[in-house]
Protein backbone atom coordinates (compact mmCIF):
# COMPACT_ATOMS: atom_id res chain seq x y z
CA UNK A 1 0.00 0.00 0.00
CA UNK A 2 1.10 3.55 -0.70
CA UNK A 3 1.33 6.21 1.99
CA UNK A 4 1.10 9.84 0.90
CA UNK A 5 2.43 12.77 2.94
CA UNK A 6 0.86 16.00 1.60
CA UNK A 7 1.80 19.60 2.27
CA UNK A 8 -0.33 21.10 5.05
CA UNK A 9 -2.96 23.49 3.66
CA UNK A 10 -3.60 25.42 6.88
CA UNK A 11 -2.26 28.98 6.45
CA UNK A 12 1.07 29.45 8.21
CA UNK A 13 1.40 25.79 9.19
CA UNK A 14 5.04 24.70 9.50
CA UNK A 15 4.62 21.06 10.51
CA UNK A 16 4.85 17.98 8.31
CA UNK A 17 3.40 14.57 9.12
CA UNK A 18 6.66 12.68 8.44
CA UNK A 19 10.35 13.55 8.54
CA UNK A 20 13.08 11.83 6.57
CA UNK A 21 13.68 9.54 9.55
CA UNK A 22 10.06 8.56 10.20
CA UNK A 23 9.25 8.23 6.48
CA UNK A 24 12.10 5.75 6.15
CA UNK A 25 10.73 3.84 9.15
CA UNK A 26 7.32 3.62 7.46
CA UNK A 27 9.02 2.32 4.32
CA UNK A 28 10.79 -0.30 6.44
CA UNK A 29 7.33 -1.63 7.38
CA UNK A 30 6.75 -2.46 3.72
CA UNK A 31 4.90 0.67 2.56
CA UNK A 32 5.60 2.73 -0.53
CA UNK A 33 5.96 6.25 0.90
CA UNK A 34 5.63 9.38 -1.26
CA UNK A 35 5.94 12.99 -0.10
CA UNK A 36 4.53 16.07 -1.78
CA UNK A 37 7.22 18.44 -3.01
CA UNK A 38 7.87 21.20 -0.47
CA UNK A 39 5.85 19.54 2.29
CA UNK A 40 8.64 19.61 4.86
CA UNK A 41 10.63 22.72 3.98
CA UNK A 42 9.34 24.76 6.95
CA UNK A 43 10.37 21.92 9.28
CA UNK A 44 13.91 21.67 7.83
CA UNK A 45 12.94 18.60 5.78
CA UNK A 46 13.93 19.41 2.21
CA UNK A 47 12.99 17.47 -0.90
CA UNK A 48 16.65 16.54 -1.36
CA UNK A 49 16.79 15.14 2.18
CA UNK A 50 13.77 12.92 1.49
CA UNK A 51 15.32 11.72 -1.76
CA UNK A 52 18.60 10.92 0.00
CA UNK A 53 16.62 8.87 2.53
CA UNK A 54 15.10 6.80 -0.31
CA UNK A 55 11.68 8.49 -0.19
CA UNK A 56 10.10 9.50 -3.47
CA UNK A 57 9.07 13.16 -3.82
CA UNK A 58 6.12 13.74 -6.13
CA UNK A 59 3.20 16.03 -6.92
CA UNK A 60 0.01 16.57 -4.92
CA UNK A 61 -2.21 14.48 -7.22
CA UNK A 62 -0.23 11.28 -6.69
CA UNK A 63 -0.03 11.91 -2.93
CA UNK A 64 -3.81 12.34 -2.58
CA UNK A 65 -4.43 9.26 -4.75
CA UNK A 66 -2.55 7.10 -2.20
CA UNK A 67 -4.16 4.27 -0.26
CA UNK A 68 -3.26 6.02 3.01
CA UNK A 69 -2.83 9.76 3.51
CA UNK A 70 -1.21 11.09 6.68
CA UNK A 71 -1.62 14.73 7.70
CA UNK A 72 -1.13 16.85 10.79
CA UNK A 73 -4.26 19.00 10.67
CA UNK A 74 -7.74 17.78 9.85
CA UNK A 75 -8.44 17.61 6.09
CA UNK A 76 -10.50 20.37 4.52
CA UNK A 77 -13.62 19.63 2.48
CA UNK A 78 -11.68 19.97 -0.78
CA UNK A 79 -8.99 17.61 0.49
CA UNK A 80 -11.56 15.00 1.50
CA UNK A 81 -13.01 14.97 -2.02
CA UNK A 82 -9.51 14.31 -3.39
CA UNK A 83 -9.32 11.04 -1.45
CA UNK A 84 -10.18 7.79 -3.15
CA UNK A 85 -13.21 5.95 -1.83
CA UNK A 86 -11.94 3.26 0.53
CA UNK A 87 -8.76 5.17 1.30
CA UNK A 88 -7.55 5.84 4.84
CA UNK A 89 -6.90 9.34 6.18
CA UNK A 90 -4.93 9.81 9.42
CA UNK A 91 -4.61 13.20 11.15
CA UNK A 92 -5.65 15.31 14.10
CA UNK A 93 -9.43 15.66 13.80
CA UNK A 94 -10.99 16.68 17.14
CA UNK A 95 -13.97 14.44 16.20
CA UNK A 96 -15.92 15.36 19.32
CA UNK A 97 -16.11 18.97 18.13
CA UNK A 98 -16.30 18.32 14.37
CA UNK A 99 -19.65 16.76 13.40
CA UNK A 100 -19.52 18.33 9.93
CA UNK A 101 -16.10 16.80 9.28
CA UNK A 102 -17.44 13.37 10.21
CA UNK A 103 -20.35 13.79 7.77
CA UNK A 104 -17.96 14.69 4.94
CA UNK A 105 -15.73 11.69 5.70
CA UNK A 106 -18.80 9.44 5.70
CA UNK A 107 -19.95 10.80 2.36
CA UNK A 108 -16.59 10.03 0.76
CA UNK A 109 -16.66 6.51 2.30
CA UNK A 110 -13.13 6.71 3.67
CA UNK A 111 -11.63 5.28 6.84
CA UNK A 112 -10.65 8.12 9.16
CA UNK A 113 -8.29 7.62 12.10
CA UNK A 114 -7.95 10.50 14.57
CA UNK A 115 -4.48 10.80 16.08
CA UNK A 116 -5.85 12.99 18.86
CA UNK A 117 -8.30 10.28 19.97
CA UNK A 118 -5.69 7.79 21.20
CA UNK A 119 -6.95 6.34 24.51
CA UNK A 120 -5.05 7.39 27.63
CA UNK A 121 -3.74 3.95 28.56
CA UNK A 122 -0.16 2.86 29.17
CA UNK A 123 0.04 0.74 26.01
CA UNK A 124 -0.87 3.72 23.82
CA UNK A 125 1.56 6.27 25.28
CA UNK A 126 3.96 5.87 22.36
CA UNK A 127 1.18 7.01 20.00
CA UNK A 128 -0.12 9.89 22.13
CA UNK A 129 0.24 12.87 19.81
CA UNK A 130 -1.46 15.26 22.22
CA UNK A 131 1.18 14.59 24.87
CA UNK A 132 4.02 15.00 22.38
CA UNK A 133 2.71 18.32 21.11
CA UNK A 134 1.74 19.55 24.58
CA UNK A 135 5.27 18.88 25.80
CA UNK A 136 6.72 21.10 23.08
CA UNK A 137 3.99 23.72 23.51
CA UNK A 138 4.58 23.98 27.26
CA UNK A 139 8.26 24.67 26.69
CA UNK A 140 7.54 27.19 23.94
CA UNK A 141 4.99 28.99 26.16
CA UNK A 142 7.78 29.83 28.59
CA UNK A 143 10.00 31.08 25.75
CA UNK A 144 7.20 33.34 24.47
CA UNK A 145 6.54 34.62 27.98
CA UNK A 146 10.24 35.35 28.54
CA UNK A 147 10.38 37.32 25.29
CA UNK A 148 7.40 39.47 26.31
CA UNK A 149 8.52 39.82 29.94
CA UNK A 150 11.68 41.67 28.96
CA UNK A 151 13.50 40.78 32.17
CA UNK A 152 15.68 37.98 33.47
CA UNK A 153 14.04 34.95 35.01
CA UNK A 154 16.89 34.21 37.40
CA UNK A 155 17.67 36.30 40.44
CA UNK A 156 21.10 37.91 40.84
CA UNK A 157 23.08 39.95 43.33
CA UNK A 158 25.22 42.48 41.47
CA UNK A 159 27.21 45.59 42.26
CA UNK A 160 24.28 47.60 40.90
CA UNK A 161 21.84 45.96 43.27
CA UNK A 162 19.77 42.83 43.81
CA UNK A 163 17.63 41.43 40.99
CA UNK A 164 14.75 39.24 42.27
CA UNK A 165 13.83 36.08 40.33
CA UNK A 166 10.69 36.04 38.21
CA UNK A 167 7.64 34.45 39.78
CA UNK A 168 5.80 32.03 37.49
CA UNK A 169 2.38 30.55 38.23
CA UNK A 170 1.31 27.52 36.14
CA UNK A 171 -2.34 26.41 36.10
CA UNK A 172 -2.64 22.73 35.29
CA UNK A 173 0.04 20.10 35.81
CA UNK A 174 -0.57 17.92 32.79
CA UNK A 175 2.07 17.32 30.12
CA UNK A 176 2.10 20.96 28.97
CA UNK A 177 2.06 22.32 32.51
CA UNK A 178 4.92 20.10 33.67
CA UNK A 179 6.98 21.07 30.62
CA UNK A 180 6.37 24.74 31.42
CA UNK A 181 7.33 24.20 35.07
CA UNK A 182 10.57 22.51 34.06
CA UNK A 183 11.49 25.16 31.50
CA UNK A 184 10.74 28.10 33.80
CA UNK A 185 12.58 26.48 36.71
CA UNK A 186 15.65 25.76 34.59
CA UNK A 187 15.76 29.46 33.68
CA UNK A 188 15.91 30.40 37.36
CA UNK A 189 12.32 31.44 38.05
CA UNK A 190 10.40 30.69 41.24
CA UNK A 191 7.62 28.41 40.00
CA UNK A 192 4.33 27.67 41.71
CA UNK A 193 1.69 25.43 40.17
CA UNK A 194 -1.85 24.28 40.84
CA UNK A 195 -3.89 21.35 39.60
CA UNK A 196 -7.25 20.07 40.75
CA UNK A 197 -5.69 16.60 41.01
CA UNK A 198 -3.72 16.58 44.27
CA UNK A 199 -1.91 13.38 43.27
CA UNK A 200 0.25 15.34 40.79
CA UNK A 201 1.93 17.28 43.61
CA UNK A 202 4.93 14.93 43.49
CA UNK A 203 5.29 15.46 39.74
CA UNK A 204 5.27 19.23 40.22
CA UNK A 205 7.95 18.94 42.92
CA UNK A 206 10.05 16.67 40.69
CA UNK A 207 10.11 19.42 38.03
CA UNK A 208 11.27 21.99 40.56
CA UNK A 209 7.92 23.67 41.25
CA UNK A 210 5.98 24.29 44.45
CA UNK A 211 2.48 22.83 44.51
CA UNK A 212 -0.29 25.18 45.63
CA UNK A 213 -2.94 23.44 47.71
CA UNK A 214 -6.63 24.20 48.12
CA UNK A 215 -8.88 22.36 50.55
CA UNK A 216 -11.20 20.40 48.27
CA UNK A 217 -11.76 17.00 46.74
CA UNK A 218 -11.58 16.31 43.04
CA UNK A 219 -12.41 13.13 41.15
CA UNK A 220 -10.72 11.94 37.98
CA UNK A 221 -12.88 11.01 35.01
CA UNK A 222 -12.74 7.71 33.16
CA UNK A 223 -10.50 9.15 30.42
CA UNK A 224 -7.72 10.13 32.80
CA UNK A 225 -8.48 13.86 32.88
CA UNK A 226 -9.83 15.84 35.82
CA UNK A 227 -13.58 16.32 35.87
CA UNK A 228 -15.17 19.72 35.61
CA UNK A 229 -15.21 21.44 39.01
CA UNK A 230 -18.42 21.96 40.93
CA UNK A 231 -19.60 25.41 42.01
CA UNK A 232 -18.18 24.84 45.50
CA UNK A 233 -14.81 23.82 44.10
CA UNK A 234 -14.75 26.83 41.79
CA UNK A 235 -15.43 29.10 44.75
CA UNK A 236 -12.64 27.44 46.73
CA UNK A 237 -10.11 28.04 43.96
CA UNK A 238 -11.23 31.52 42.86
CA UNK A 239 -9.59 33.28 45.80
CA UNK A 240 -6.40 31.27 45.32
CA UNK A 241 -6.21 32.17 41.60
CA UNK A 242 -6.67 35.84 42.43
CA UNK A 243 -3.96 35.83 45.08
CA UNK A 244 -1.45 33.87 42.99
CA UNK A 245 -2.08 36.05 39.91
CA UNK A 246 -1.47 39.27 41.83
CA UNK A 247 1.88 37.95 43.07
CA UNK A 248 3.01 36.41 39.76
CA UNK A 249 5.05 37.99 36.99
CA UNK A 250 4.06 35.30 34.48
CA UNK A 251 0.99 33.05 34.34
CA UNK A 252 0.70 30.04 32.06
CA UNK A 253 -2.72 28.37 31.89
CA UNK A 254 -3.26 24.87 30.46
CA UNK A 255 -6.64 23.76 31.88
CA UNK A 256 -8.83 21.86 29.42
CA UNK A 257 -11.92 19.67 29.71
CA UNK A 258 -12.28 17.13 26.85
CA UNK A 259 -15.26 17.92 24.65
CA UNK A 260 -16.10 21.11 26.53
CA UNK A 261 -15.06 24.77 26.30
CA UNK A 262 -12.06 25.65 28.44
CA UNK A 263 -13.02 26.81 31.97
CA UNK A 264 -12.42 30.50 32.66
CA UNK A 265 -10.11 30.74 35.66
CA UNK A 266 -8.53 34.21 35.54
CA UNK A 267 -11.12 37.00 35.59
CA UNK A 268 -10.88 40.51 34.19
CA UNK A 269 -10.89 41.88 37.74
CA UNK A 270 -7.88 39.75 38.62
CA UNK A 271 -6.02 40.88 35.50
CA UNK A 272 -6.71 44.51 36.36
CA UNK A 273 -5.01 43.96 39.74
CA UNK A 274 -1.88 42.30 38.33
CA UNK A 275 1.49 44.01 38.24
CA UNK A 276 2.41 46.20 35.29
CA UNK A 277 4.47 44.26 32.77
CA UNK A 278 3.08 40.87 33.74
CA UNK A 279 2.55 38.26 31.03
CA UNK A 280 -0.16 35.61 30.63
CA UNK A 281 0.15 32.76 28.14
CA UNK A 282 -3.24 31.10 27.67
CA UNK A 283 -2.56 27.67 26.18
CA UNK A 284 -6.30 26.90 26.16
CA UNK A 285 -7.03 29.74 23.74
CA UNK A 286 -8.12 27.37 20.97
CA UNK A 287 -10.98 26.13 23.19
CA UNK A 288 -12.11 29.54 24.42
CA UNK A 289 -9.30 30.23 26.88
CA UNK A 290 -8.80 30.13 30.64
CA UNK A 291 -8.39 33.91 30.79
CA UNK A 292 -11.22 36.41 30.46
CA UNK A 293 -9.56 38.67 27.86
CA UNK A 294 -7.90 36.00 25.71
CA UNK A 295 -8.31 36.21 21.95
CA UNK A 296 -7.20 33.19 19.94
CA UNK A 297 -4.01 33.78 17.93
CA UNK A 298 -3.79 37.37 19.20
CA UNK A 299 -1.54 39.39 21.50
CA UNK A 300 -3.65 41.54 23.82
CA UNK A 301 -2.25 44.31 26.03
CA UNK A 302 -4.52 45.61 28.80
CA UNK A 303 -4.77 49.15 30.18
CA UNK A 304 -2.45 48.22 33.05
CA UNK A 305 0.09 46.80 30.53
CA UNK A 306 -0.54 43.12 31.18
CA UNK A 307 0.23 41.14 28.00
CA UNK A 308 -2.06 38.19 27.18
CA UNK A 309 -0.88 35.74 24.53
CA UNK A 310 -3.52 33.49 22.96
CA UNK A 311 -1.28 31.75 20.43
CA UNK A 312 -2.64 28.39 19.26
CA UNK A 313 0.42 27.39 17.24
CA UNK A 314 2.99 27.09 20.02
CA UNK A 315 4.01 23.57 19.00
CA UNK A 316 4.35 24.67 15.35
CA UNK A 317 6.85 27.32 16.42
CA UNK A 318 9.33 24.49 17.00
CA UNK A 319 8.50 22.80 13.72
CA UNK A 320 11.49 20.48 13.32
CA UNK A 321 11.15 19.04 16.82
CA UNK A 322 7.36 18.71 16.76
CA UNK A 323 7.33 17.12 13.29
CA UNK A 324 9.81 14.51 14.45
CA UNK A 325 7.73 13.70 17.54
CA UNK A 326 4.48 13.59 15.53
CA UNK A 327 6.10 11.37 12.93
CA UNK A 328 7.39 9.01 15.62
CA UNK A 329 3.88 8.72 17.08
CA UNK A 330 2.61 7.84 13.60
CA UNK A 331 5.32 5.19 13.15
CA UNK A 332 4.38 3.60 16.48
CA UNK A 333 0.76 3.52 15.35
CA UNK A 334 1.69 1.83 12.08
CA UNK A 335 3.70 -0.79 13.92
CA UNK A 336 0.41 -1.69 15.58
CA UNK A 337 -1.58 -1.50 12.32
CA UNK A 338 0.96 -3.56 10.34
CA UNK A 339 1.47 -6.73 12.39
CA UNK A 340 3.08 -8.63 9.50
CA UNK A 341 5.31 -5.70 8.44
CA UNK A 342 4.21 -6.36 4.87
CA UNK A 343 2.94 -2.91 3.93
CA UNK A 344 -0.70 -3.87 4.50
CA UNK A 345 -2.80 -1.89 6.99
CA UNK A 346 -4.97 -4.15 9.15
CA UNK A 347 -7.59 -2.47 11.36
CA UNK A 348 -8.68 -4.59 14.32
CA UNK A 349 -11.68 -3.17 16.17
CA UNK A 350 -11.22 -5.66 19.00
CA UNK A 351 -8.17 -3.63 19.97
CA UNK A 352 -9.29 -0.71 22.17
CA UNK A 353 -6.57 1.55 20.74
CA UNK A 354 -7.52 0.97 17.11
CA UNK A 355 -11.22 1.15 17.87
CA UNK A 356 -10.74 4.31 19.89
CA UNK A 357 -9.15 6.26 17.03
CA UNK A 358 -11.52 5.06 14.28
CA UNK A 359 -13.94 7.85 13.38
CA UNK A 360 -15.50 6.55 10.14
CA UNK A 361 -15.24 3.41 8.03
CA UNK A 362 -17.06 2.37 4.83
CA UNK A 363 -19.50 5.28 5.05
CA UNK A 364 -20.41 4.56 8.65
CA UNK A 365 -19.68 6.81 11.63
CA UNK A 366 -18.01 4.97 14.51
CA UNK A 367 -17.75 7.99 16.76
CA UNK A 368 -17.86 8.12 19.71
CA UNK A 369 -16.05 4.89 20.57
CA UNK A 370 -16.95 2.73 23.57
CA UNK A 371 -15.46 4.08 26.82
CA UNK A 372 -12.09 2.70 27.80
CA UNK A 373 -11.41 1.95 31.44
CA UNK A 374 -8.10 3.42 32.59
CA UNK A 375 -6.12 3.05 35.78
CA UNK A 376 -7.04 6.57 36.91
CA UNK A 377 -10.49 5.34 37.95
CA UNK A 378 -10.55 1.77 39.24
CA UNK A 379 -13.47 -0.29 38.05
CA UNK A 380 -16.17 -0.94 40.61
CA UNK A 381 -16.38 -4.65 41.15
CA UNK A 382 -19.80 -6.23 41.40
CA UNK A 383 -20.67 -7.39 44.90
CA UNK A 384 -19.84 -11.05 45.41
CA UNK A 385 -21.44 -13.15 48.06
CA UNK A 386 -18.78 -14.82 50.10
CA UNK A 387 -18.43 -16.49 53.45
CA UNK A 388 -17.16 -14.05 56.02
CA UNK A 389 -14.98 -15.87 58.56
CA UNK A 390 -15.52 -15.31 62.22
CA UNK A 391 -13.23 -12.59 63.58
CA UNK A 392 -10.13 -13.94 65.29
CA UNK A 393 -10.14 -13.76 69.02
CA UNK A 394 -7.38 -11.57 70.44
CA UNK A 395 -4.46 -13.43 71.95
CA UNK A 396 -4.72 -13.98 75.67
CA UNK A 397 -2.43 -11.41 77.38
CA UNK A 398 -1.23 -14.17 79.73
CA UNK A 399 0.11 -16.15 76.75
CA UNK A 400 2.07 -13.11 75.62
CA UNK A 401 3.53 -12.77 79.11
CA UNK A 402 4.54 -16.45 79.29
CA UNK A 403 6.08 -16.29 75.77
CA UNK A 404 8.13 -13.23 76.74
CA UNK A 405 9.23 -14.90 79.97
CA UNK A 406 10.25 -18.07 78.12
CA UNK A 407 12.26 -16.02 75.62
CA UNK A 408 14.02 -14.19 78.46
CA UNK A 409 14.92 -17.49 80.16
CA UNK A 410 16.29 -18.96 76.94
CA UNK A 411 18.35 -15.83 76.31
CA UNK A 412 19.71 -15.93 79.87
CA UNK A 413 20.76 -19.56 79.46
CA UNK A 414 22.42 -18.80 76.11
CA UNK A 415 24.26 -15.84 77.62
CA UNK A 416 25.42 -17.90 80.59
CA UNK A 417 26.93 -20.74 78.59
CA UNK A 418 27.93 -18.89 75.38
CA UNK A 419 31.44 -17.57 74.70
CA UNK A 420 32.28 -14.18 76.32
CA UNK A 421 31.95 -12.22 73.07
CA UNK A 422 28.42 -13.57 72.41
CA UNK A 423 26.61 -10.66 74.05
CA UNK A 424 28.50 -8.08 72.00
CA UNK A 425 27.78 -9.83 68.71
CA UNK A 426 24.16 -10.45 69.63
CA UNK A 427 23.64 -6.80 70.57
CA UNK A 428 25.00 -5.67 67.18
CA UNK A 429 22.78 -8.24 65.46
CA UNK A 430 19.64 -7.06 67.24
CA UNK A 431 20.36 -3.40 66.59
CA UNK A 432 21.02 -4.16 62.91
CA UNK A 433 17.60 -5.82 62.63
CA UNK A 434 15.80 -2.85 64.17
CA UNK A 435 17.75 -0.25 62.17
CA UNK A 436 17.36 -2.15 58.89
CA UNK A 437 13.62 -2.61 59.40
CA UNK A 438 12.91 1.04 60.14
CA UNK A 439 15.23 2.36 57.40
CA UNK A 440 13.79 0.20 54.62
CA UNK A 441 10.14 0.48 55.73
CA UNK A 442 10.33 4.29 55.71
CA UNK A 443 11.91 4.60 52.26
CA UNK A 444 9.50 5.65 49.47
CA UNK A 445 8.89 3.11 46.72
CA UNK A 446 10.42 5.48 44.18
CA UNK A 447 13.76 5.24 46.04
CA UNK A 448 13.95 1.45 46.26
CA UNK A 449 16.21 1.26 43.21
CA UNK A 450 18.97 3.50 44.64
CA UNK A 451 18.48 1.70 47.97
CA UNK A 452 19.41 -1.50 46.15
CA UNK A 453 22.93 -0.11 45.62
CA UNK A 454 23.31 0.24 49.40
CA UNK A 455 22.10 -3.30 50.01
CA UNK A 456 24.59 -4.54 47.41
CA UNK A 457 27.38 -2.95 49.42
CA UNK A 458 26.11 -4.63 52.59
CA UNK A 459 25.88 -7.94 50.73
CA UNK A 460 29.51 -7.48 49.68
CA UNK A 461 30.52 -7.22 53.33
CA UNK A 462 28.51 -10.35 54.14
CA UNK A 463 30.15 -12.17 51.23
CA UNK A 464 33.65 -11.33 52.44
CA UNK A 465 32.77 -12.35 55.99
CA UNK A 466 31.29 -15.62 54.81
CA UNK A 467 34.36 -16.45 52.71
CA UNK A 468 36.62 -15.86 55.74
CA UNK A 469 34.56 -18.30 57.85
CA UNK A 470 34.22 -21.10 55.29
CA UNK A 471 37.41 -22.81 56.51
CA UNK A 472 36.31 -22.95 60.15
CA UNK A 473 36.76 -26.23 62.06
CA UNK A 474 33.22 -25.86 63.38
CA UNK A 475 30.77 -27.56 61.01
CA UNK A 476 27.91 -25.25 62.02
CA UNK A 477 30.02 -22.17 61.33
CA UNK A 478 31.09 -23.50 57.94
CA UNK A 479 27.49 -24.33 57.01
CA UNK A 480 26.25 -20.85 57.97
CA UNK A 481 29.17 -19.30 56.08
CA UNK A 482 28.28 -21.22 52.90
CA UNK A 483 24.64 -20.12 53.17
CA UNK A 484 25.78 -16.51 53.67
CA UNK A 485 28.05 -16.67 50.60
CA UNK A 486 25.24 -18.14 48.47
CA UNK A 487 22.57 -15.63 49.55
CA UNK A 488 24.89 -12.61 49.31
CA UNK A 489 26.05 -13.69 45.82
CA UNK A 490 22.47 -14.01 44.60
CA UNK A 491 21.66 -10.56 45.99
CA UNK A 492 24.73 -8.92 44.44
CA UNK A 493 24.42 -10.40 40.95
CA UNK A 494 20.64 -9.97 40.95
CA UNK A 495 21.10 -6.32 41.88
CA UNK A 496 23.52 -5.80 39.01
CA UNK A 497 21.10 -7.42 36.54
CA UNK A 498 18.17 -5.27 37.69
CA UNK A 499 20.31 -2.12 37.54
CA UNK A 500 21.54 -2.96 34.04
CA UNK A 501 17.98 -3.52 32.86
CA UNK A 502 16.88 -0.21 34.39
CA UNK A 503 19.72 1.70 32.71
CA UNK A 504 18.88 0.08 29.38
CA UNK A 505 15.49 1.87 29.48
CA UNK A 506 17.25 5.23 29.34
CA UNK A 507 19.58 4.41 26.46
CA UNK A 508 18.87 5.45 22.90
CA UNK A 509 18.39 2.79 20.24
Amino acid sequence: MRIGIPRESRPGETLVAATTVTAAQLAALGYDVVVESGAGVAADQTDAAFTDAGIRVTGADEVWASDIVIKVNAPSADEIWRLQQGATIISLMAPGRSPKLIEQLQAQRVTALAMDAVPRISRAQAMDVLSSMANVAGYRAVIEAAHEFGRQFTGQVTAAGKVPPARVFVVGAGVAGLAAIGAAGSMGAVVRAFDVRPEVAEQVASMGGEFVTVEMEQEVSADGYAKEMTAEQEAATAAMYDEEARNADIIITTALIPGRPAPQLITAETIAAMKTGSVIVDMAAANGGNVALTQADERVVTDNLVTILGYTDLASRLAAQTSQLYGTNVVNLFKLLTPAKDGQLVLDHDDVVQRGITVTQDGESLWPPPPVQVSAVPATAAPVERHVPEPKQPMDPRKKFFAAALGAVLFALAAAYAPPDFLGHFTVFALAIFVGYYVISNVAHALHTPLMAETNAISGIILVGGILQVGSDNLAVTTLALVAVLVASINIFGGFLVTARMLQMFRKD
